[in-house]
């Protein structure tokens, strides 16, 4: 029984009597009971038919029994207490107004028609409002907002660049004259002291840019947000409809306008892509399509400030698809630490402060909840361990070591999720841990990188996301060790697993017809591509071929 809340239950202890006959004997078992009874009746009764060696043809008789003395002393414990409780009441030791409001609070609390009505969420309103807008002849208007506060962002930034890049020039100029002077006037205090102060000066300098940056991008969103309500407040007014309307449709495009104004903010590199439709399944088959991509990974993420009508239609379509069940996401291989500070990680930063993100927190807001989460996660797992038995913890004692030298530190196979509206091509972002195994030439399907491949896809089976890309060869950027023989084993190892993975993905979504993206570097050659290219309709029994070569 449950005891009751800021009372401390008396127990009691009552003899259980059992009798029952043996053959020519009479036999009565005796067993004293602690009430309230904590314990399941079941495994109860079993230890008595164990511990007293009880014949098994009274093995019913003795469960109900049991069962109904139970239930007997405890209805009757109840009725003794509530007795006293009466009494207490009667006689004014329990204040009875304060009695009916704790019921009263307590019935308000857990009854559904006393709830309170949900408050509307600013997130919620503002994603249906936007969602309603990005599908009417608003979205070109909304498109060119967004690219204006993009262009802005870009310019504050490359002034921020030339700022550092001439600090760290002026800097390196002094130093070189300290090291002439060194020995002579200058003594090695004298070269620490300057390279603190040069450090000191970066620092200051980096902080005023990313607090400017952060006042700006969030003035932005800001006044996007309040923008894009009234836009919508004014559309839904009868008479000013129509005119509005008009008014966007008219609006020329400013995307267009720029492309011939300035330099390209990125240098274009020829992409070569492949795409294969595939059908698998047991019985009922699905439909999916694969696509053999050789570019750079954050080439899915950057924006470009040329007005393409090749970056506009990408931009548009991750727009439309944004609030939907479409959702495109991306796996991108780093560390063991949660942050944005080193490799591809901070290249990754970089790319996403080029441009507002007008829907989602800031990346660095988003890692830091990831932080507490990981932690979170890590002292629930400890806890856990504690309680098994020593033969099942020693299992684990690499992992254990290597949470215990930093428990904010993920393990290779774990992943956690961003969320982004202002990448180029992708709204989710897949951070999986991968460890220096991954360079060699032995890894198994049961590798911690792939099996965190597996479950990636098992969340984008349960959260609608329908585009998935993921690096083929389980790195961003070749190395001497990474020959053609290696390539093509690794290549196909990643083939198969995630072909059976697919297979999985009927029970996991009901046969949902999805789109994977399979990336190579772009230092991959071409004569390489085209044997990964042959590889993959080996493996995947595909239906149709599609090639491409173009320009991203």
């Amino acid at each position: 029984m449950k005891k009751n809340k800021g009372k401390v239950s008396s127990t009691a202890e009552k003899e259980f009597v059992f009798e029952f006959r043996a053959g020519k004997h009479n036999c009565v078992l005796k067993v004293p009971l602690q009430f309230p009874v904590q314990e399941n009746i079941s495994d109860l009764h079993g230890r008595l038919m164990l511990l007293h060696k009880i014949p098994c043809f009274v093995e019913i008789e003795l469960k109900t029994s049991l069962s109904n003395f139970i239930e007997k002393e405890t209805i009757q414990d109840f009725d003794r207490e509530a007795e006293l409780a009466l009494q207490r009441l009667t006689t004014g030791e329990v204040d009875i107004n304060q009695l009916t409001n704790a019921w009263a609070k307590s019935y308000a609390e857990t009854t559904l028609e006393h709830a309170r009505p949900e408050e509307p969420s600013w997130d919620e309103d503002f994603a249906d409002v936007y969602h309603e807008l990005i599908h009417s002849p608003a979205s070109d208007t909304l498109l060119n907002l967004e690219h204006n506060y993009f262009v802005s962002i870009s310019e504050l930034i490359s002034e921020r660049d030339m700022e550092i890049k001439k600090l760290l020039e002026r800097q390196a100029a002094e130093m070189d004259k300290v090291m002439q002077e060194l020995g002579n006037t200058l003594s090695d205090q004298d070269v620490n002291a300057a390279a603190a102060q040069h450090f000191e000066a970066q620092q200051v300098l980096e902080n005023k840019w990313a607090s400017e940056l952060k006042q700006v991008t969030g003035i932005q969103k800001q006044e996007y947000q309040e923008w894009v309500i009234k836009l919508h407040q004014d559309l839904q007014k009868s008479n000013n409809s129509s005119k509005i309307n008009e008014e966007i449709k008219m609006q020329p495009s400013q995307l267009s306008e720029v492309a011939d104004s300035g330099a390209r903010l990125y240098e274009e590199q020829p992409q070569l892509e492949e795409s294969f439709t595939i059908h698998l399944g047991a019985q009922l088959k699905t439909m999916h399509n694969l696509r053999l991509v050789r570019a750079d990974v954050l080439d899915f993420c950057k924006h470009r400030r040329h007005g393409s009508s090749g970056a506009k239609l990408r931009r548009l379509q991750t727009a439309l698809s944004l609030y939907s069940s479409s959702l495109c996401g991306l796996v991108l291989l780093v560390d063991n630490r949660v942050n944005s500070y080193s490799g591809i990680k901070r290249d990754f930063a970089t790319v996403a402060k080029e441009c507002t993100d007008f829907h989602f927190p800031r990346l660095e807001e988003q890692l830091e909840v990831v932080q507490q989460v990981v932690l979170y996660a890590r002292a629930q797992r400890s806890s856990k361990q504690k309680d098994q038995p020593e033969v099942l913890r020693n299992g684990g004692d690499d992992k254990n070591k290597n949470v215990e030298r930093n428990p904010s530190n993920i393990l290779p196979g774990e992943f956690y999720i961003t969320r982004h509206s202002n990448l180029s091509e992708v709204h989710v972002v897949f951070h999986c841990c991968v460890d220096d195994n991954v360079r060699s030439g032995n890894i198994t399907a049961r590798d911690p990188a792939i099996m965190g491949l597996r479950n990636i896809l098992k969340v984008c089976c349960t959260h609608d996301i329908t585009t998935i890309t993921v690096p083929l060869l389980l790195v961003h950027d070749m190395s001497e060790e990474m020959t053609i023989p290696w390539c093509l084993k690794r290549a196909e190892l990643v083939f198969k697993c995630v072909k059976g993975f697919m297979m999985e993905m009927a029970s996991w979504d009901g046969g949902i017809s999805r789109t994977v993206q399979f990336l190579v570097p772009q230092s991959i050659s071409e004569e390489m591509f085209y044997q990964l290219s042959n590889m993959l309709p080996q493996i995947f029994r595909v239906s149709s071929t599609l090639t491409l070569t173009s320009k991203h």
